[in-house]
């Protein structure tokens, strides 16, 4: 156990950092990381209780203030001063957490089908209910029933027309993170124990991308109202992808994210 953050290097220029989902790792994120590589250096990081940076030493570095701190940390310790930050779903709401907290540490932010949590102190309460049942679920009756009914999520729906071997790439990763790991995971930075973040969108300052699929009706409402807020954003919806858009996707994902990003100075 430790409490530092586990990270897949690759490529050349300004630094691109990748958070994944929940039940993601870094390897999740690399495809799209080794398409933007030739113009960046990409460092993928596990986030807590996931990947190779698994089970910390203190539950109370899952929350979501923690898991920034983290991030920070690791920064210091690579000696970067200044990012592209890019994150997916959970990865997103951190990466925004994160925008929010060091501004001046972001040079351009992307965020794939985020959000900026849920608004109202009710909603938290009851999705925190929801997250400590999965959680205990994770535990109970283990990873693989877990898992598996996880990616049956309609949010997943768009991602059967992938190919059967890509899905099953995908469960098999999700199957090698940490029971454990996972339940603290949800339980210390899920979307009921995050806070919100919407009145705070019109402190970012940096150039933000927010990427959407044309399936994912849900995070494209959130995406409008982020917009919204963030002064200088734009909106950029992938055609034949859902909430994944990275997976179903990378072609157009990768060439949106390229322009916005632009070539190392």
């Amino acid at each position: 156990m430790k409490n530092q953050l586990s990270f897949q290097k690759v490529g050349k220029g300004d630094p691109l950092i990748l958070l994944h989902g929940f039940t993601g790792d870094a390897s999740t994120m690399m495809p799209l990381g080794l398409s933007l590589s030739d113009e960046k250096t990409v460092y993928s990081i596990d986030l807590p209780g996931h990947g190779e940076t698994g089970i910390l030493e203190d539950n109370s570095l899952y929350g979501f203030e923690e898991t920034i701190d983290l991030l920070k940390d690791f920064l210091i310790d690579a000696e970067l001063n200044e990012i592209n930050l890019l994150g997916y779903s959970m990865g997103g709401r951190i990466a925004l957490g994160f925008t929010i907290r060091y501004p001046e540490l972001v040079r351009k932010l992307v965020l794939i089908s985020s959000s900026a949590g849920l608004a109202t102190q009710g909603e938290r309460e009851v999705r925190r209910r929801s997250d400590d049942d999965l959680a205990h679920q994770i535990l109970e009756e283990g990873i693989e029933v877990f898992v598996d009914s996880w990616m049956q999520q309609p949010l997943f729906a768009s991602q059967q027309r992938l190919d059967p071997t890509v899905i099953d790439k995908q469960r098999q990763q999700r199957l090698k993170n940490s029971p454990e790991g996972l339940a603290a995971s949800l339980q210390g930075a899920g979307t009921g124990s995050q806070p919100s973040l919407w009145n705070q969108l019109d402190s970012i300052t940096a150039e933000t991308l927010l990427v959407v699929g044309e399936d994912d009706s849900k995070f494209r409402r959130f995406a409008m109202k982020m917009a919204s807020g963030i002064q200088k954003s734009v909106i950029s919806v992938i055609d034949d992808a859902g909430h994944a858009t990275h997976l179903e996707n990378l072609l157009d994902t990768t060439e949106v994210i390229r322009s916005f990003l632009g070539s190392s100075e």
